[in-house]
């Protein structure tokens, strides 16, 4: 919308003005910009997609207008689901530099599930991260499927974290379509494509049909795949495109979880297995659709957060850590000293819901502050770590606000 150095664009969108702010990523025919709407500070930032008219006008099927108008429509039939990224609404940008481009306006969204990867060092996600993302992303296919659409693209990049609401959901439906009625020859991305999309690509290359046609269960396979990269800490597009994995998948789904059985208890860690294995049937009639994948029993076991979790994964509620001794606990009149002053530096945020301090275990001495918004918390977060307090640094994470509203405090797994 910008070259570098040029000043900060304005849209005009639903009536009103809103500010581009940074470029958030880009792709052969649509980039993603992060926006604020101008003149309401407490407004939530918003994520402009933009479908990039070519320099050189090409056919109208597969440009800008078209997968403008696949998503938009996917999109507006399948809102008011929670794990499915809202669309606010349509615009023209009319002083794109290649001419008016078509956009859409959706709400902002955190950190990807590809982010989540990247920062686990190879190490993996913990089992409470890897229940929660299956968990919200099978709730999201299982209502698409329902209404008789395919995702297409399932992988990594493309299931972020939302602070708000406080689960994971699903973006990018540029390549999704209605069960039966297939619009898009190459589906998916390498690493995360299904046996039946891989043929269906390969022959359409050599300009042949496919006499299988590709449905909802493509979406289970690359749901298996990012669950199992989730679980192993590795990326495993060179894995499930060797002769390997194409003769005996189960049998190397086995040794990453043996591999990896020091780190996980051995009861989740089987749930997780088969409920993998169940994604990952080279016949696609075998595969285990969403409404089935989500009565596993993996989904019956109550996991706790890692301290990892917890800051990578921002929501409304603050959590402070090495701010109060056992004396200040004891000391009434030291204790409430230093909950004003932890209250008014928190304010200087934004607006404090409600604070909680417990004198007892779980949670002693820890501080947990709820904020109005996921906004006002990251802010505070960025801010109060690693500040001095009483000749001691603050730890400042994030805390599950369903759990904190219920009175629930986990003993965190560090």
């Amino acid at each position: 919308m910008a070259g570098p150095g040029a000043p900060l664009p304005l849209l005009e969108a639903l009536g009103r003005l809103w500010q581009v702010q940074a470029q958030l990523g880009s792709g052969a025919s649509a980039s993603v910009f992060r926006v604020r709407c101008c003149g309401d500070p407490r407004a939530p930032p918003g994520a402009v997609k933009e479908f990039v008219p070519p320099a050189r006008p090409g056919p109208a099927r597969g440009g800008p207008e078209y997968g403008f108008g696949k998503e938009r429509a996917a999109l507006e039939q399948l809102q008011g689901h929670r794990n499915i990224v809202t669309l606010y609404g349509v615009f023209t940008n009319h002083f794109s530099a290649n001419g008016p481009s078509l956009c859409l306006l959706l709400e902002l969204l955190d950190i990807s599930v590809s982010e989540l990867l990247l920062y686990s060092s190879h190490q993996g996600c913990s089992m409470w991260t890897i229940q929660h993302c299956a968990r919200d992303v099978l709730e999201a296919l299982a209502f698409l499927h329902h209404k008789g659409y395919v995702h297409a693209d399932l992988k990594p990049r493309n299931i972020l974290w939302s602070a708000e609401e406080e689960c994971f959901k699903l973006i990018d439906f540029g390549l999704s379509f209605k069960e039966g009625n297939q619009d898009v020859k190459y589906i998916q991305t390498d690493g995360y494509r299904a046996p039946e999309a891989e043929l269906q690509n390969c022959l359409a290359q050599a300009g042949l049909q496919s006499e299988t046609e590709c449905t909802s269960a493509v979406d289970l396979w690359s749901l298996g795949i990012v669950l199992l990269e989730m679980f192993s800490g590795m990326k495993l597009k060179q894995t499930v495109q060797s002769q390997e994995w194409k003769t005996n998948n189960s049998a190397i789904i086995n040794h990453i979880f043996a591999s990896e059985g020091v780190v996980n208890s051995a009861i989740p860690a089987y749930h997780l297995r088969d409920l993998i294995k169940s994604m990952l049937h080279d016949d696609q009639a075998r595969r285990a659709t969403a409404a089935k994948a989500l009565c596993s029993p993996f989904f019956s076991i109550p996991f706790a957060p890692h301290i990892e979790d917890l800051v990578m994964l921002p929501t409304p509620v603050l959590r402070l850590l090495n701010i109060l001794s056992d004396a200040s606990l004891q000391d009434e009149e030291e204790y409430d000293d230093i909950l004003e002053d932890i209250r008014e530096e928190c304010q200087k945020y934004g607006p404090v819901v409600s604070m909680l301090v417990p004198k007892e275990n779980p949670g002693k001495g820890q501080v947990f502050v709820e904020y109005a918004n996921a906004g006002d918390s990251k802010a505070a977060q960025k801010s109060l770590t690693g500040r001095m307090f009483d000749g001691k640094f603050v730890v400042a994470t994030f805390y599950p606000l369903s759990a904190y509203k219920r009175g629930y405090l986990y003993q965190t797994l560090l």
